[in-house]
């Protein structure tokens, strides 16, 4: 894991509790030449990156380009992995964060719409396990996530229904299976 710094870990940890990971507003008190200075070297580390702003969304801008448009920062993959965050996870969350479907199943809905619940998972964890397990083609039953884990069958129900569906709000699906009972699966979007 590369060394960071406290500054480069608060951005790169607020950016994953944000919609899309957007990096921006920066922390209170980093302007000018140390801000410009911090980003470069996220940004040549490959932990941030440059991105066109949605003025209509009002994106925060981080610069300007002169012809009415402006640029945002956005941390990538590798940065949320630098803090701990495991990219398979990152991926899982933002994908269930940029498209939520409708009870009646009419199409997605940008997360611009709902408010964002802040999400940061970290690597290592037995929630991290639960949904590498459930991201698997084959999804994972009860007995499985319990042998990974270690829990009680209640808790593990309790983690899918609590944690994954209702905190973090993650597409998780539920279908019979003969010989595995129940199989848990999260969709990819």
């Amino acid at each position: 894991m590369p060394k960071l710094t406290d500054t480069q870990t608060i951005i790169l940890s607020r950016a994953a509790t944000r919609p899309g990971n957007l990096a921006m507003p920066l922390p209170e008190g980093l302007v000018g030449a140390a801000a410009k200075m911090a980003v470069t070297r996220m940004i040549t580390n490959g932990w941030l990156e440059e991105v066109d702003a949605d003025l209509r969304k009002a994106d925060p801008l981080w610069r300007e380009t002169g012809d009415g448009h402006g640029t945002t920062l956005i941390a990538t993959e590798a940065g949320l992995e630098a803090i701990g965050i495991e990219p398979v996870v990152a991926t899982a969350v933002a994908s269930a964060r940029t498209a939520r479907r409708q009870p009646d199943g009419e199409p997605a809905v940008t997360a611009a719409t709902d408010t964002p619940k802040p999400v940061a998972i970290r690597a290592g964890t037995k929630q991290a396990q639960i949904i590498e397990l459930l991201q698997r083609p084959e999804g994972a039953s009860i007995a499985e996530i319990v042998e990974a884990t270690a829990w009680q069958p209640h808790t593990a129900r309790g983690m899918i229904s609590g944690a994954l569906k209702k905190k973090l709000g993650l597409p998780v699906t539920a279908e019979k299976v003969e010989g595995r009972g129940t199989v848990y699966k999260l969709a990819a979007a």
